[in-house]
């Protein structure tokens, strides 16, 4: 039989997981590598909450799992050794498990990379860890046009918008994926399960401050807190200031819902350990106007659900952005986007420097992306 190879957390073991395997055995012996606490612990900056050998003891015990281990690498390919060992015919991944490192991997070693699509067993509902964990209710946030306006020193060269959606917690972001997970935790600090009742803005201001204590060096954009805060989407208006002059929010169901389709998630190369996206910027004023303008122009054509515009505007905010921060992007984050590009009409990076996503713009279904919920009301 061929071997098929799977690897992941498998931390509270549920149907999902189950479905998973299952769908993994039937093209050959399945083999389970699992993270171990300490890899856990760095991608996810939390604890898991059964620990490594009963992840492991409870993997074995299924039928349809051949072997199982933990593995003994780091990162988000710390199965490299094992990988090489076993030779298998296969490496099979989830959907939001895909990344174009696993991918390029299993090019150089000779194995097929397949894709799951997260198909539940009979009639049992789709299971995710994230959604069992109680405190993951809080969003997360995609900045998706404008990003950097947040910071003064690019406002105050020309004052303009930042588009933020707050994005339900279907999956678990790693830490440095652009998506506001520093943010994230310190709500999860104040709020531990939801964000709570009462004045959206305030709550926000509230989570910026705590964020930001009095004295702290690097001062978070306000954006970040609020684009998990507040839900919809969010037009962030800055003119030099660390706090928007000024809100306009999209809570309309049908234009949420048209944005949700259009929108496909890629996922990227790991940063690498000396990143730096602050150096040999570029931060001038006729930059920071073509950002101001492609976020205007992103705000404009999502309102009136023009797809061709908003893939225009979303690339124009790209380029915006790199042309100041050229560092943002790295030589695996351009060979990806050279991968998609011709199945999107415009795309953008959550995060800068890899560990994040591609976000493309799509009328039809985009390979091995993953899609969002955006949290649509108070």
């Amino acid at each position: 039989m061929k071997r098929v190879f799977v690897s992941g957390c498998y931390d509270m073991l549920h149907s999902g997981h189950v479905a998973f395997f299952e769908e993994a055995s039937t093209y050959g012996e399945l083999y389970v590598g699992i993270g171990s606490d300490k890899t856990i612990n760095e991608l996810k900056a939390r604890r898991t909450i059964n620990n490594e050998q009963e992840r492991l003891y409870m993997v074995k015990a299924l039928k349809s799992v051949k072997d199982a281990w933990i593995n003994q690498g780091s990162g988000i390919i710390d199965f490299i050794e094992e990988i090489k060992t076993l030779r298998p015919d296969i490496f099979f991944v989830n959907s939001d498990g895909h990344s174009a490192l696993k991918e390029q991997l299993c090019q150089e070693l000779g194995i097929e990379y397949l894709v799951s699509q997260r198909i539940p067993h009979a009639n049992l509902p789709i299971r995710s860890t994230t959604a069992l964990r109680e405190e993951c209710r809080i969003p997360y946030r995609i900045d998706l046009a404008g990003g950097w306006l947040d910071q003064p020193n690019v406002s105050s060269l020309c004052p303009g918008p930042v588009l933020t959606i707050s994005i339900e917690p279907d999956y678990e972001f790693n830490d440095r994926s652009g998506m506001s997970t520093s943010s994230r935790k310190k709500a999860i600090e104040l709020w531990q399960i939801d964000i709570p009742a009462g004045d959206k803005e305030k709550l926000a201001k509230t989570l910026f401050c705590y964020e930001n204590p009095p004295g702290t060096k690097y001062v978070s954009g306000s954006q970040d807190a609020l684009g998990i805060v507040l839900p919809g989407l969010n037009k962030l208006h800055y003119n030099g200031g660390f706090w928007p002059s000024e809100i306009e929010r999209i809570l309309d169901s049908d234009t949420l819902t048209w944005l949700e389709k259009h929108l496909w998630l890629i996922p990227l190369y790991p940063r690498h350990n000396d990143y730096d996206v602050l150096c040999e910027t570029n931060i001038i004023a006729e930059n920071a106007k073509k950002l101001s303008d492609a976020a205007v122009n992103t705000w404009n054509a999502i309102k009136d659900k023009d797809i061709q515009k908003f893939g225009k505007s979303l690339r124009e905010s790209f380029e915006a952005q790199i042309l100041m921060y050229p560092h943002m992007v790295t030589t695996d984050i351009l060979n990806v986007l050279k991968k998609y590009k011709d199945q999107a009409l415009g795309w953008k990076l959550s995060g800068a420097g890899g560990g994040g996503y591609f976000i493309l713009v799509s009328n039809t279904p985009v390979e091995n992306a993953i899609q969002i919920r955006i949290r649509k009301s108070d």
